[in-house]
């Protein structure tokens, strides 16, 4: 089974939609929908773990 794109695929998707004209826009800070403050550095730390443990097994 194909692993679905990620959060960081799905944001590279949207700005380019936007550049080529989609009229979309990218959510502000504390936007309701918009990805919480830290976020991000909670998604690095979680696969730098997974990339960890696949490297001892």
């Amino acid at each position: 089974m194909a692993k679905p794109p990620g959060l960081y695929a799905n944001i590279n998707a949207k700005k380019k939609r936007i550049a080529a004209g989609s009229g979309e826009k990218m959510k502000k800070k504390g936007d309701k929908g918009a990805p919480a403050k830290g976020i991000f550095a909670k998604i690095a730390k979680q696969e730098k773990k997974k990339k960890k443990t696949k490297a001892k097994a």
